[in-house]
């Protein structure tokens, strides 16, 4: 069964993006929120798996019910993001059991990872949570590929990485996974990365990537499904605009508010002022990076 409202499928179809934010620590969600209200935009609230293992969100239970004292019909939609069947630290996950719990007490889309398996054994992951995803009425979004970043250890040099290849999602198996999973929007490694999570790593300055363009309009020609750029702090704004363009849908932000919280925190040792940090950043990645304000009008919940 199809999803109900798709607001990534309307993204793509009017050529625009829908942001999706990253919530590592649960006092982040409120001044994300409200920059997001503030501007008369549409964004997704996300959590990962990793940010309540590693980070401080607690729990997709936490989230939901900070999620739903902030929300405005109409402004924010709720997604539960990077639940891995085998995780950055190469232990097998109940993902299985976490999608569902999270389906059941009222998240709208999820994601599974099954990007560090072979790819029979990623289609049948990805296809049983397409199952229980559509039988609630709601998108599941997959990953084919292997966006770096989320690994112990430094990455190899990011113009090797891009020179190569490595990693980049392949047109004939993004065919074939489409096709026999059912997913509904594809995330794609494209020479994005994701920021380094554990650490001195965490605190650095991430890599200013770039896209292989081509490759995009490529993938998005062969599946005809919305594409999802993860890690999409840092990349160079000329990369990200000509994405749009050529397919990717949905972008996934946490390391670009991470760290202005983090900072802030640091520096004043105040939550109010790390939440501040967070609140300045998300207008101004929604406003002036990504000209997304107002897009409500376009994007309907």
């Amino acid at each position: 069964m199809p999803p109900g409202i798709d607001i990534v499928r309307q993204a793509r179809q009017a050529g625009t993006v829908i942001l999706a934010f990253n919530i590592p620590y649960l006092p982040m969600l409120q001044p994300v929120a409200e920059a997001v209200i503030d501007q008369d935009a549409v964004a997704m609230i996300e959590t990962a798996r990793l940010e309540w293992i590693k980070f401080d969100a607690h729990s997709p239970g936490a989230i939901k019910k900070e999620f739903d004292r902030m929300n405005k019909p109409g402004y924010l939609w709720l997604h539960l993001d990077h639940i891995p069947v085998v995780d950055e630290d190469m232990l097998n996950v109940n993902y299985f059991y976490i999608i569902q719990e999270a389906i059941n007490i009222g998240y709208r889309s999820v994601m599974v990872d099954g990007s560090r398996l072979k790819l029979p054994d990623n289609i049948a992951a990805t296809r049983r949570v397409v199952e229980i995803a559509h039988a609630d009425n709601i998108a599941c979004e997959a990953e084919l590929g292997a966006v770096l970043g989320h690994e112990a250890g430094p990455l190899p040099p990011y113009e090797e990485l891009f020179t190569s290849g490595l990693g980049f999602t392949d047109l004939e198996e993004a065919r074939q996974f489409v096709g026999s999973t059912g997913c509904d929007w594809l995330s794609v490694a494209v020479g994005n990365i994701h920021g380094a999570v554990s650490g001195v790593l965490k605190d650095q300055k991430k890599v200013e990537a770039r896209l292989n363009l081509d490759r995009v309009e490529q993938l998005s020609q062969t599946v005809e499904i919305p594409l999802v750029l993860h890690g999409g702090s840092g990349i160079k704004q000329e990369y990200v605009k000509a994405a749009i363009s050529k397919g990717i849908a949905k972008i996934n932000i946490g390391t670009e508010i991470r760290q202005a919280y983090e900072a802030q925190l640091r520096e004043t040792g105040n939550v109010s002022s790390a939440q501040k940090a967070v609140y300045d950043r998300t207008t101004w990645l929604i406003r002036d990076y990504y000209g997304l304000s107002g897009i409500r009008q376009v994007i309907h919940i």
